[in-house]
C-alpha cells in the first residue's frame, strides 16, 4: 500500500499546467478529507520537485501559501504558467483543478 505522502503526490500529478488545487482538494481526493494540514506536510518535503508540481497546491482561500522555495518563487511559477495572481490570491472559479 502506498503511504499518504505517495497517494498526496500522485493525486497532485494529475493537476495540469495553468490549474491550481488546496490542500484541502487533494485531501478529499485521497479518501482523508479532515487531512489538509498532513497534505500541506507532505507538500513542503516532495521529494519530487518539480516532477510532482507542489508550487500548483494553494490554501483553500485562494492565497498562495507557503513554498519551500519561497512565496516568490512560488507566485512566478504559476505565473509562467498561466495563472493570474492578483493581491496575493488565485481565482478559485477559474483555475481550481477538479478532482471528480
Amino acid at each position: 500500500m502506498k503511504s499518504f505522502d505517495e497517494r498526496c503526490y500522485e493525486a497532485l500529478m494529475k493537476v495540469p499546467k495553468g490549474k491550481v488545487t488546496t490542500y484541502g482538494e487533494i485531501a478529499k481526493a485521497i479518501g482523508s478529507p479532515k487531512a489538509a494540514r498532513a497534505v500541506g506536510n507532505a507538500m513542503n518535503k516532495n521529494p519530487y520537485a518539480p516532477k510532482v508540481p507542489c508550487h500548483r497546491v494553494i490554501a483553500s482561500d485562494g492565497k498562495i501559501g507557503g513554498f519551500a522555495s519561497g512565496t516568490k518563487k512560488k507566485i512566478k511559477m504559476l505565473r509562467e504558467e498561466g495563472v493570474e495572481i492578483k493581491e496575493g490570491k488565485v481565482d478559485l472559479e477559474k483555475y481550481l483543478f477538479n478532482f471528480r
